[in-house]
Protein backbone atom coordinates (compact mmCIF):
# COMPACT_ATOMS: atom_id res chain seq x y z
CA UNK A 1 0.00 0.00 0.00
CA UNK A 2 2.84 2.54 0.73
CA UNK A 3 4.38 1.38 -2.35
CA UNK A 4 1.72 2.31 -4.48
CA UNK A 5 1.82 5.38 -3.00
CA UNK A 6 5.35 6.04 -3.16
CA UNK A 7 4.54 5.58 -6.98
CA UNK A 8 1.46 7.85 -6.56
CA UNK A 9 3.64 10.78 -5.66
CA UNK A 10 5.68 10.17 -9.24
CA UNK A 11 2.49 10.76 -11.08
CA UNK A 12 1.62 13.31 -8.77
CA UNK A 13 4.62 15.30 -9.82
CA UNK A 14 4.08 14.82 -13.45
CA UNK A 15 0.97 14.81 -14.11
CA UNK A 16 0.19 12.31 -16.45
CA UNK A 17 2.91 9.94 -17.03
CA UNK A 18 1.80 8.71 -20.50
CA UNK A 19 5.11 8.90 -22.70
CA UNK A 20 7.38 10.35 -20.51
CA UNK A 21 10.68 8.96 -19.12
CA UNK A 22 11.56 8.25 -15.80
CA UNK A 23 14.55 7.24 -14.13
CA UNK A 24 14.64 5.60 -11.70
CA UNK A 25 18.19 5.83 -9.22
CA UNK A 26 17.97 2.52 -6.69
CA UNK A 27 16.33 -0.80 -7.44
CA UNK A 28 17.84 -2.83 -4.38
CA UNK A 29 15.57 -3.17 -1.15
CA UNK A 30 18.04 -1.16 1.07
CA UNK A 31 21.07 0.21 -0.01
CA UNK A 32 24.56 -2.12 0.22
CA UNK A 33 22.74 -5.10 -1.41
CA UNK A 34 21.43 -6.58 -4.38
CA UNK A 35 18.80 -7.82 -2.28
CA UNK A 36 15.22 -7.32 -4.18
CA UNK A 37 13.02 -9.14 -1.95
CA UNK A 38 10.11 -6.43 -1.21
CA UNK A 39 11.93 -3.61 -2.73
CA UNK A 40 9.38 -0.54 -3.50
CA UNK A 41 10.83 -0.68 -7.35
CA UNK A 42 9.12 -3.78 -7.89
CA UNK A 43 5.91 -2.39 -7.42
CA UNK A 44 6.32 1.44 -8.05
CA UNK A 45 7.92 0.76 -11.94
CA UNK A 46 5.48 -1.84 -12.99
CA UNK A 47 2.57 1.05 -12.00
CA UNK A 48 4.54 3.37 -14.01
CA UNK A 49 4.53 0.91 -16.61
CA UNK A 50 0.87 0.39 -16.52
CA UNK A 51 0.48 4.26 -16.87
CA UNK A 52 2.56 4.40 -19.94
CA UNK A 53 6.34 5.60 -18.74
CA UNK A 54 9.20 4.40 -19.96
CA UNK A 55 11.74 3.58 -17.34
CA UNK A 56 15.49 3.92 -17.41
CA UNK A 57 17.13 2.35 -13.87
CA UNK A 58 20.67 2.21 -12.52
CA UNK A 59 21.58 0.00 -8.98
CA UNK A 60 24.89 -0.04 -8.04
CA UNK A 61 24.57 -3.52 -6.95
CA UNK A 62 21.07 -5.28 -7.83
CA UNK A 63 20.70 -4.55 -11.74
CA UNK A 64 21.64 -8.18 -12.50
CA UNK A 65 19.15 -9.79 -10.37
CA UNK A 66 16.62 -7.04 -11.18
CA UNK A 67 16.78 -8.33 -14.85
CA UNK A 68 14.98 -11.54 -13.66
CA UNK A 69 11.74 -9.45 -12.20
CA UNK A 70 11.68 -5.68 -14.08
CA UNK A 71 11.26 -6.56 -17.76
CA UNK A 72 10.87 -3.41 -20.07
CA UNK A 73 13.67 -1.06 -19.04
CA UNK A 74 16.44 0.56 -20.12
CA UNK A 75 19.42 -0.60 -17.61
CA UNK A 76 22.28 1.91 -17.53
CA UNK A 77 25.94 1.93 -16.54
CA UNK A 78 25.90 4.79 -14.30
CA UNK A 79 23.37 7.82 -12.83
CA UNK A 80 24.12 10.25 -15.40
CA UNK A 81 23.42 7.99 -18.49
CA UNK A 82 20.25 7.00 -16.29
CA UNK A 83 18.82 10.32 -16.17
CA UNK A 84 19.26 11.57 -19.64
CA UNK A 85 16.25 12.93 -21.43
CA UNK A 86 14.51 12.26 -18.37
CA UNK A 87 11.36 14.19 -17.44
CA UNK A 88 11.49 12.97 -13.85
CA UNK A 89 14.39 10.97 -11.76
CA UNK A 90 13.21 9.30 -8.85
CA UNK A 91 15.38 8.25 -5.90
CA UNK A 92 14.28 5.13 -4.61
CA UNK A 93 16.91 3.57 -2.73
CA UNK A 94 19.30 5.68 -0.45
CA UNK A 95 22.65 4.95 -1.83
CA UNK A 96 25.37 7.08 -0.80
CA UNK A 97 26.50 6.97 -4.17
CA UNK A 98 23.37 9.05 -4.99
CA UNK A 99 23.32 11.53 -2.44
CA UNK A 100 27.35 12.61 -3.80
CA UNK A 101 25.60 13.26 -7.55
CA UNK A 102 26.43 16.36 -9.04
CA UNK A 103 22.76 17.27 -9.07
CA UNK A 104 23.69 20.28 -11.43
CA UNK A 105 25.24 17.53 -14.16
CA UNK A 106 22.13 15.63 -13.02
CA UNK A 107 20.06 18.90 -14.28
CA UNK A 108 21.71 19.58 -17.56
CA UNK A 109 20.84 16.11 -18.68
CA UNK A 110 17.55 15.91 -17.81
CA UNK A 111 14.30 16.88 -20.16
CA UNK A 112 12.75 18.25 -17.27
CA UNK A 113 14.74 19.05 -13.75
CA UNK A 114 11.62 16.84 -11.64
CA UNK A 115 12.87 14.73 -8.33
CA UNK A 116 11.15 12.41 -6.38
CA UNK A 117 12.94 11.29 -3.31
CA UNK A 118 11.51 8.96 -2.08
CA UNK A 119 13.98 8.57 0.54
CA UNK A 120 14.67 11.99 1.57
CA UNK A 121 18.48 12.00 0.63
CA UNK A 122 18.25 15.73 -0.41
CA UNK A 123 17.66 19.05 0.90
CA UNK A 124 14.76 20.32 -0.20
CA UNK A 125 15.86 24.30 -0.09
CA UNK A 126 19.02 23.49 -1.42
CA UNK A 127 17.88 20.85 -4.06
CA UNK A 128 15.10 23.62 -5.34
CA UNK A 129 17.60 26.38 -5.65
CA UNK A 130 19.43 24.58 -8.27
CA UNK A 131 16.36 24.80 -10.50
CA UNK A 132 14.64 21.88 -9.77
CA UNK A 133 10.90 20.88 -8.86
CA UNK A 134 11.49 18.88 -5.85
CA UNK A 135 9.34 16.65 -4.21
CA UNK A 136 9.95 14.40 -1.07
CA UNK A 137 7.97 12.38 1.46
CA UNK A 138 6.27 13.59 4.63
CA UNK A 139 7.72 16.82 4.59
CA UNK A 140 7.54 20.67 2.22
Amino acid sequence: RRKLRMAGKVSDALGDVNGKHIAVLGLAFKPDTDDMRAAPSLTIIPQLQKKGATISAFDPESMEEARHQLEGITYTNNPYDCVKDADAVVIVTEWDQFRALDLDRIKSRMRSPIVVDLRNIYNPEDTRSLGFKYVSVGRT
